[in-house]
């Protein structure tokens, strides 16, 4: 059976190693790879870091991770989106492994 993925964006690098885990924590998850981007308008965000968290499991699982991590990053510095698929297609798991980090 696939896994489902959650994509979850946040601003910071910290953000995201406190919202990966308390993912892990909400539900019996992985994370697949962090990876990092530095948007063209960085200097205007409130950090200028874009981190991406993906986060693999069965699809409540993954629900209830990302809902976990959104709530710890948005104590932090914020969550930019968030986005979950529930059976990503052969390329799309493909892209999943990439990561700039």
């Amino acid at each position: 059976m696939k896994q489902a993925v959650g994509l979850l964006e946040v601003f910071g690098c910290v953000a995201a190693f406190v919202a990966a885990d308390a993912a892990c924590k909400a539900g019996n998850v992985t994370i697949e790879a962090l990876d990092k981007n530095k948007p063209a308008n960085a200097d205007a965000l409130p950090v200028p870091l874009v981190m991406c968290v993906k986060i693999r499991g069965s699809i409540s699982d993954v629900e209830a991770a990302m809902e976990a991590a959104a709530r710890a990053a948005n104590n932090l510095t914020g969550v930019v989106t968030k986005h979950i698929i529930a059976a990503p297609d052969e390329n799309t798991e493909k892209m999943l492994k990439i990561s700039a980090l």
